[in-house]
């Protein structure tokens, strides 16, 4: 189906290359521009990244919540029998393997720097009413339930469902450009096609390496809080170096024994410690919280999912909500790639329940036990003579908010440890996955790309992240992300129209199946699976007007 033009550059084996070449030098000039012009560039991405969030916000609100709505209908209409691939496959990865590789993806570092900061941050300045009570209490958990919820996984689970289902199903390359097909038909080989991809790269790189730039930080903290390690750019850059290895080693195990290994790893390591914090901390409370924080979060859902300050004229959202909402778009593509790619052979129905709600239920219970319990225990005045408190570790650091938290537990040095070598892992499948899909995205689409590429976009990630490190750019880094998440959330939006007049042809195929079964004629199939795969091997139709 590709006339993709995919051969060798240099050492490189398989590339497109106006997309790799284009990727590599944007990449570049990021590099240099924010370490040798580093307040120009502070200054450039910063602005443009306040002008989005404040000019656009009500474009992301719409694409996130449009992402919703289209998931829970395909949930609920005749197109979740749709499976991933011929309809008579069984997935590829057991349900255990699948969750831990795409929570992996999808979060990562976040939940060990946020899932204790972020609610004490919004219970000591809520957008709403007063600071330090028991509605800033619930309101913070409200807000950090609302980020990390449903929506930020409906952004996940559109892009991932749009990839997998042009890749499984029409026989299209892994690559953003082929959930355009119906729009733009073989035009997506062309410079459109490749525009997209390159801004695929590009978020993926900057969002990865942003986030392993604050993952590094926290590791540091925890090394100084354990073992008295310098907290310093030198060790920054060595942690960077010895992680990085790490996860070229991976790499070169491939996806089935490096990046599946370590995530089902994570996983386990995930459920020992919230284990270890639910049980040997306010258990009732965290419950009975857990509970209440559900009902709240349904029950606020739609006001807060709408909510623009229109009315209120306030300043907040712009530098939470809308950061968040532009962050998931911008990220979207890395993760989505990557789901994608983890998830032949699962119905559409399956495929958008696992990815919606399993993950989003391991946060929740995760905010709750450790960001919920923190805010509890500064509402009780439980931390009165102690100093620093949870606020005061949060103005200062984010990522020591849960090394403070631990402090109140049993066996503080050793969870202190479990924390570190899980941010670590963390990194490492974040890294392993970005480079993956980053060498698919430059490879055309190729699901398995040779393991020189993906050995040169880790190495990659690993000198973005230390050079901006060291020369303080990781603000800019950041601002750039976002700004890179604006143009692909009108991406997004074609994505959805695309993906539903894709989708109307499986409908019929469907209902072909099902008509052909209460005749005579069904003897000449077996199953009314056997029926669809035959119909769906005569290929895409040719259903862009350009063919």
């Amino acid at each position: 189906m590709s006339d993709l033009k995919i051969g060798r550059l240099g050492p490189f084996p398989r590339v497109n290359r106006p997309v790799f070449i284009a990727s590599v030098v944007l990449i570049v000039g990021f590099i240099i521009f924010g370490a040798l012009f580093q307040e120009i560039a502070n200054t450039v991405f910063t602005e443009a990244q306040s002008l989005i969030t404040h000019r656009f916000g009500w474009l992301f609100i719409v694409v996130m919540n449009a992402a919703v709505f289209i998931c829970l209908y395909l949930i609920f209409s005749r197109y979740g029998d749709i499976r991933l691939g011929h309809q008579t496959e069984t997935p590829e990865y057991n349900l255990l393997s699948w969750i831990g590789m795409l929570f992996s993806a999808g979060i990562g570092i976040g939940i060990m720097y946020w899932g204790t900061a972020e609610p004490v941050y919004h219970f000591m300045a809520p957008p709403m009413g007063d600071k330090e009570t028991v509605e800033a209490a619930k309101q913070a958990m409200n807000i950090s339930f609302l980020h990390y919820g449903i929506h930020a996984w409906a952004m996940y689970a559109f892009v991932a469902l749009a990839l997998a289902y042009f890749h499984f199903r029409r026989g299209l390359p892994l690559a953003i450009r082929s959930a355009l097909y119906p729009i733009l038909g073989k035009k997506i080989n062309g410079g459109w096609g490749h525009t997209v991809d390159v801004l695929a790269v590009f978020g993926t790189m900057f969002g990865v390496v942003t986030t392993l730039g604050l993952g590094v930080l926290q590791i540091n903290s925890g090394l100084e809080g354990l073992f008295g390690l310098a907290n310093n750019i030198s060790v920054q850059v060595v942690l960077i170096a010895f992680i990085t290895l790490l996860a070229c080693g991976s790499l070169m195990m491939g996806l089935d024994k490096g990046i599946k290994r370590l995530s089902d790893l994570n996983i386990l390591l995930t459920f020992v410690l919230l284990a270890f914090a639910f049980i040997l901390g306010p258990t009732q409370y965290i419950m009975d919280s857990f509970v209440e924080n559900i009902g709240n979060y349904i029950h606020n859902i739609i006001p807060m999912s709408f909510w623009n300050e229109a009315y209120s004229k306030t300043d907040w959202q712009s530098s939470w909500t809308i950061f968040y909402w532009a962050w998931w778009v911008s990220w979207s593509p890395f993760v989505g790639v990557f789901i994608a790619r983890i998830s032949r052979g699962r119905t559409i129905r399956e495929f958008l329940l696992g990815v919606l709600f399993v993950p989003m239920a391991i946060l929740f219970f995760w905010f709750t036990t450790f960001g919920g319990v923190a805010v509890d225990m500064e509402l009780q005045g439980a931390l009165e003579g102690v100093s620093p408190g949870f606020i005061e570790v949060v103005q200062n650091d984010y990522g020591n908010a849960i090394f403070k938290l631990m402090e109140f537990y049993p066996f503080t040095q050793a969870t202190t440890l479990l924390i570190v070598i899980m941010i670590v892992l963390w990194f490492v499948t974040s890294s392993d996955s970005a480079s993956f899909v980053i060498d698919m995205l430059t490879s055309g689409g190729d699901t398995n790309p040779p393991k020189i590429q993906r050995l040169f976009w880790a190495v990659t990630q690993g000198l973005v992240a230390a050079i901006l490190l060291a020369a303080g750019g990781l603000g800019a880094l950041q601002a750039a992300a976002i700004v890179a998440g604006f143009p692909f959330a009108i991406v997004v939006l074609v994505m959805m129209y695309s993906l539903m007049r894709g989708l109307s042809r499986d409908r019929l195929i469907l209902y072909r199946a099902q008509q052909w079964f209460i005749t005579e004629e069904s003897a000449e199939h077996n199953t009314a699976d056997e029926f669809v795969d035959e119909e769906l091997l005569k290929g895409p139709p040719k259903i862009a007007s350009g063919e």
